[in-house]
């Protein structure tokens, strides 16, 4: 299941942030406004804190470049209900 959501430069690492918490998440791609990809990053369970640092950082530096991106958010699929 992918996600789109188009966002300020000035709002991508507080979006980011918001996507990552929610869980689920598989990978996160941050497109410019023409769609060029500007940089792509896999999420794998248990990241977190540190380890996400230099990815934020990164973050961060392409929202001070970039007014307007999207974010693209492959999520795992919703685990199907058991048929009784």
């Amino acid at each position: 299941m992918t996600e789109e959501f188009k966002v300020n430069g000035e709002l991508l690492l507080s979006k980011v942030k918001e996507i990552i918490k929610e869980g689920n998440v598989r990978k996160i791609t941050i497109k410019d406004k023409d769609g060029k990809d500007l940089m792509s990053f896999p999420l794998t369970f248990g990241v977190v804190g540190a380890l996400l640092a230099p990815v934020l950082a990164a973050i961060g530096a392409v929202a001070a470049l970039v007014t307007e991106c999207t974010i693209s958010v492959e999520r795992d699929q919703e685990p199907k209900a058991k048929k009784k």
